[in-house]
């Protein structure tokens, strides 16, 4: 089992949107989902003939036996859940909230908890509601176009999660998603999995695999949901990079010319919002990154370490000291690097190198000082 348990960086502040959503979905289970669950339909409503009609309720089983297996919570779906066979307006959006059980739940709002905070801070608040919003319509479409005469309702919010995952995937290639890894009896840990792999896995061969093998056939997974909202967040965060002051946060000055990404890194370090430069650092290309200046490189690093993201910032260290070697800021990136190598590492033969050389290129007191207190306590 490979199941993503978090990701890296992540941005400051609080994704007020994303969690609310969370709060809703497990408001809906818990107040709505669980009751109905518990309780057996109306038999006076004009649905339940419908309905047992869509399930196939003919022949030689008595209506009265298939009505005992029904739950209040199944008429519900059957009238609030997305049939592509009778489709509405108001079941595309009322479908994004109902969820088939815990299970189904759970996956979905730890996926959502995990990529939905870094998206929302990239597009804001309002945007990033109407994104979801937008996606899980797309996504729910893009299926129906597959089963237009199915009686089958289609619920859950993984078509606009998947969306979520699209903007993820193409904004933050560079980031690191925390995967547990459980093969019992041999393989039980976890490991930090370049974004764009997790989400790759995630599109291909849990979706595309699925959807070619059972095409015109109703599983319980609408994987062509999946499919549908994933392409549409990459679609718009797409067009959206090609919009002009797209990345420009309410209250920032505008300019004539959108500013490139190395110059919004700058912004938001300049601003002190070094979490959100750190996030916009990982967006640019390996050429973009070496355009920022040494220090500016050092503070996301260090900031990166203060978030105990020990890979990321020895990545950062490492960078500066093999690209730049006449740096007169090495002593800090040799410090950096040493600090983060005895924890991703637990090497201190390596780390050890690391803190001696800062000693030998101090330019301060200060530096030395750091380095030598990290040597003493090695050998303690």
């Amino acid at each position: 089992m490979f199941l993503p348990i978090g990701d890296t960086p992540n941005p400051r502040g609080t994704p007020y949107v994303n969690y609310a959503l969370i709060g809703i979905n497990i408001a809906v289970f818990l107040f709505l989902t669980l009751p109905l669950t518990l309780s057996r339909p109306d038999i006076t409503d004009p649905l339940l003939l419908e309905y047992l009609e869509a399930i196939g309720a003919r022949g030689a089983i008595p209506v009265q036996a298939i009505y005992q297996h029904i739950t209040a919570y199944d008429l519900f779906v059957f009238r609030y859940g997305y049939r592509p066979a009778e489709p509405s307006v108001l079941t595309l959006f009322t479908a994004m909230f109902l969820h088939g059980g815990w299970l189904h739940l759970a996956g979905n709002m730890l996926f959502l908890w995990i990529f939905g905070d870094n998206v929302e801070a990239r597009l804001g608040r309002l945007r990033y509601l109407l994104a979801y919003l937008a996606t899980g319509l797309a996504a729910t479409l893009f299926f129906a176009l597959f089963v237009p005469d199915s009686q089958v309702p289609m619920i859950g919010a993984s078509g606009a999660i998947s969306g979520v995952l699209g903007f993820y995937f193409l904004w933050f290639p560079r980031n690191q998603v925390k995967t547990f890894i459980f093969l019992f009896p041999f393989i039980i840990t976890t490991l930090l999995v370049p974004a764009r792999v997790v989400l790759g896995i995630y599109l291909v061969i849990s979706n595309i695999f699925p959807f070619i093998a059972d095409f015109g056939a109703e599983s319980g997974v609408a994987h062509g949901a999946h499919i549908g909202g994933f392409l549409a967040g990459v679609l718009i965060a797409w067009v959206a990079n090609r919009m002009p002051d797209f990345a420009l946060r309410e209250g920032e000055k505008t300019e004539p010319r959108e500013p490139s990404g190395v110059e919004r890194v700058r912004r938001s370090l300049q601003a002190g919002n070094v979490g959100q430069a750190t996030l916009r650092f990982l967006s640019l290309s390996p050429v973009q990154q070496g355009r920022l200046a040494s220090d500016e490189l050092l503070t996301m690093g260090d900031y990166l370490l203060d978030r105990r993201d020990y890979h990321g910032a020895l990545s950062i260290f490492r960078r500066l000291i093999s690209e730049r070697p006449n740096d007169p800021h090495l002593d800090r990136a040799y410090l950096g690097a040493g600090k983060a190598l005895l924890r991703v590492v637990r090497n201190p033969v390596t780390a050890r190198d690391y803190f001696l050389t800062a000693i030998d290129l101090a330019q301060n007191d200060e530096i030395a000082e750091a380095a030598r207190r990290h040597l003493r306590a090695m050998e303690d």
